[in-house]
């Protein structure tokens, strides 16, 4: 069995997207998946399953779509896919709070950082499906136009690491 996360797209943020910790649960173990858990209230689905990725991916945004009458992005992830880009975190000088794992669906490229615009201060670099930011002062200063992400999700490295923590506990 595998062990994974499903990080969904805007959840419990600004206000949009609402879906209750207990409600994203319910959605896990509606699609099958053994060892069920939430992790804070932002969209973050961990569980296990014999399925292969992209099948766990299509039973959850099915079910997204029940609920929220719309698509919703989701980006799942292995235990060892989650640990690894904790591992690789480039910005370990910065606060862990200050530096975002951007998770996006193909293979990052060179070209989707080249693509960045009002870039002041941030540093970027390139994961396994995935853009890491360095925001040194902060999120909520931050100018930084990153095509790339936009329809990917977000996860600081505190959350990152903590959620591989617990995936490796479900292993």
């Amino acid at each position: 069995m595998t062990a994974y996360v499903a990080l969904i797209r805007a959840v419990n943020v600004s206000g949009t997207g609402k879906l209750p910790k207990d409600d994203l649960k319910a959605i896990g173990e509606a699609c099958g998946f053994d060892k069920v858990r939430t992790f804070i209230n932002s969209g973050n689905l961990l569980f296990a399953s014999d399925l292969a990725e992209a099948t766990v991916q299509e039973r959850i945004k099915e079910r997204l779509v029940a609920y929220f009458g719309k698509p919703t992005p989701v980006f799942v992830r292995s235990a060892r896919e989650m640990a690894e880009a904790g591992r690789q975190n480039p910005f370990s000088d910065d606060k862990p709070s200050r530096v975002m794992a951007h998770f996006i669906a193909e293979n990052s490229a060179q070209s989707m950082i080249d693509e960045a615009r009002d870039v002041v201060g941030e540093r970027m670099a390139l994961g396994p499906r995935l853009i890491y930011v360095s925001y040194g002062e902060g999120i909520g200063q931050s100018k930084l136009k990153l095509p790339a992400v936009k329809q990917g999700t977000a996860r600081n490295m505190n959350s990152v690491a903590k959620i591989a923590e617990l995936l490796a506990g479900m292993e």
